[in-house]
């Protein structure tokens, strides 16, 4: 996992560079959650990520959002994840939580 400051000295490195990214920030939990409320994740236009908002298919739905919306049309959202086992996959990766993630391009 990065600190703040490691991301943000990330995120001028690949501004330099001049390549797209965005910044996933979790704004809210409820429940049990892989990490908390201001975890960070930076999600580049060619699909690399540095930092975490918690693996797994939560992480994932953050990157599609980024990918699909936040870099293409430049504008931030919120997205809400559910880690709850609705599915019935009984796979043993599922938290039980659901949290929120402000999605912002820079």
């Amino acid at each position: 996992m990065m600190t703040d400051l490691e991301i943000f000295k990330k995120i001028s490195e690949l501004k330099q560079q001049n390549i797209a990214v965005c910044l996933a920030t979790i704004i809210e939990t409820t429940g049990s959650t892989p990490r908390e409320v201001g975890a960070k994740m930076i999600i580049c236009l060619d699909g690399a990520a540095y930092g975490t908002v918690g693996g797994g298919c939560g992480e994932n739905q953050v990157r599609s959002a980024a990918l699909r919306s936040t870099l293409v049309t430049q504008q931030p959202e919120i997205i809400k994840i559910d880690l709850t086992d609705d599915l019935g996959t009984k796979g043993g990766d599922v938290c039980g939580g659901s949290l929120r993630v402000f999605i912002e391009p820079l």
